[in-house]
Order: structure tokens, then sequence, then C-alpha cells
């Protein structure tokens, strides 16, 4: 099989600090053009947006969207009735019907369609998903707190309908616990803090149970300073099982089994690189499915401005 040609879609922050070093890390993708409204960069074609790129007649086979939520799904469309395959960044929409009509359209076209979960690529999920196939579950419980200053600097978008606010970080550990757990689970109580100028959260408490009874609890806060939280602890009958620094650190009965480097971004083109080979998509939307559950039964409390 020959090099997928790959373009980027969004040159923002997350497509410069994780996509690009992991496509030149992935054997098998080569970046050769980028569509972006305010960036370019050297050494590849650029456009100002998507409807450029596929009108240029420039060869690629696959695009990778880096845009935020809201209006992605204009995007993807294009991009497979222009016979792309497509990557999306995570969340993969705004909402849940787009991404169930994108996921139906790449079907009828025979394309590879990949909703990527980067915290999923954690060195440590997989293992921790075998260990607790192997253990009797009693709770599981999620502490992900971050500062939004920090991380999503000036990113107005997030705060918007669709952005998901608190959610953004929040379901990174969502897609963790779907993919650990050897059980399905639901929502049961949702408790959202909204900024009195803002129009998505910035804190969330959920509480969630599987069909047996097991307890799931999930805090998730953006306005952490100074070190930050992305933890997820299971205790067992055997004992706990802790994954630290979201997902790349895992602790066994309070020994550390396993220390990893992020290496999240290349696990997924590695992952694209193999669908795209055997004509295939990965379209798990069950992390988003607990979010757009917890907007549904979320009761509402409003905290202080806040301004980035």
């Amino acid at each position: 099989m020959t090099s997928i040609r790959l373009a980027i879609v969004g040159l923002g922050k997350i497509a410069r600090d994780q996509h690009l070093g992991a496509i030149e890390a992935t054997s098998g993708i080569d970046l050769v053009a980028v569509a972006s409204r305010n960036a370019k960069l050297d050494g590849v074609a650029c456009f100002s947006d998507i409807e450029d790129l596929l009108a240029s007649g420039i060869a690629i086979d696959a695009v990778s969207l880096c845009t935020p939520p809201q209006g992605r799904f204009s995007q993807a469309k294009a991009a497979l009735y222009a016979g792309k395959h497509v990557m999306l960044e995570k969340p993969p929409g705004a909402t849940l019907s787009e991404v169930y009509a994108l996921e139906a359209l790449a079907k009828s076209k025979g394309l590879s369609l990949f909703s990527t979960w980067h915290s999923r690529a954690a060195a440590a999920v997989e293992p921790a998903r075998a260990l607790l196939g192997q253990r009797k579950i009693r709770s599981l419980s999620v502490e992900w707190k971050e500062d939004v200053r920090h991380w999503h600097p000036g990113q107005a978008w997030i705060w918007e309908p669709g952005g998901l606010g608190v959610f953004d970080p929040g379901i990174n550990a969502l897609s963790i616990v779907t993919r650990i757990m050897p059980e399905t689970f639901h929502l049961v109580a949702s408790q959202l803090t909204f900024p009195a100028n803002r129009a998505a959260p910035i804190a969330a408490s959920l509480s969630f149970e599987t069909a047996s009874g097991i307890p799931v609890g999930a805090e998730f806060d953006w306005r952490q300073t100074g070190p930050q939280t992305w933890d997820i602890r299971v205790e067992t009958e055997e004992g706990s099982v802790v994954l630290t620094h979201g997902g790349s650190r895992l602790f066994v009965d309070g020994e550390p089994r396993m220390v990893e480097e992020d290496k999240e971004y290349s696990n997924l083109y590695r992952d694209f690189v193999s669908l795209v080979a055997k004509g295939a998509s990965d379209t798990d939307f069950s992390p988003l499915v607990h979010v757009a559950d917890a907007f549904m039964l979320g009761r509402r409390i409003q905290t202080e401005a806040f301004e980035d």
C-alpha cells in the first residue's frame, strides 16, 4: 500500500501541538495539504477552507478535521462526498444526529470514518481494561480537573452551544471509562455549573450506574490552577486500579505498573492507516452519548462570570 496523502483542515492549537508531530512520526501517511482560514504551513499546499482544497484538484486520499465541532458536519460531509476518508478530532461533532449521519454516509460511500478518542490511545488504558475484565468491580470514580486558561486560551468557540465547555476535557475521561468498564453504564444524575456569561458549563458532577448497579461518579472542573488532575480510580474486591496523568500511568494495588510518555496521537494515526488499509471504520460515539445525557438530565447552577 502506498502512503495515504493527507490534508489537515484547521491548523489551530491542537493541530500544531499534537497532529503535525504525530503525522511526521507515523509511517504510511504523508501530510500534503492544509486548509485553514488564518494559518499556513511551509512545505505543503495551503488553502483557506475545505471547499477550496477539494476544488483545487490536488491529489489527497484523506482529511483530518481539527476544527471546532460546530460546523464540522458540513466539512466531513464534503470530504466524504468527494471520496476522501475522514478522521475526526474529538468530540466527533456538535450533535448525535449529525455524527450518526456521517457514519451512514461513510458506509454508503465505502470510505473509512475514524471518530478518534485520543485519551483511549494512552498507554495504560488497554492494560487497565484487561485487568478489570478479571476483577470484580465495586465502584469507579473520576476526578478530571484542569485550568481552562492554560489549555484553551482565547478559544471562544468552546463556550458556545456545541463547544461542550468542561466536557471538552471531560469527554476524554468518559472515553476511557467506556473502554475499560466490562459493562455499560447510564447516567442517573447530573449537576452542571454555568458561568453567568457563558453558554457552556465550567464544572459538572455526574452520577452513573451500571446495569448490575455498580456506581460510577465523575467530577469535572475547569477552574483548577497549579497541578492538574486527570485520574480514574476503580475499587475492586481484589484491590485498587488507578489511572493517572490522563491514562498514561497505571497503579495496581498501590504499586506502579506502567509509566509511559504521551504517544496518543501517534497511536491514532497508526490506527487510521490500518483502518484505511482494511476499508474499515471506527465510530464509537458512546462518550458523546453520555455527554448528551448529562445535558438532558442536567440541573443548572449559575456561578460568577468567567473571563479568560
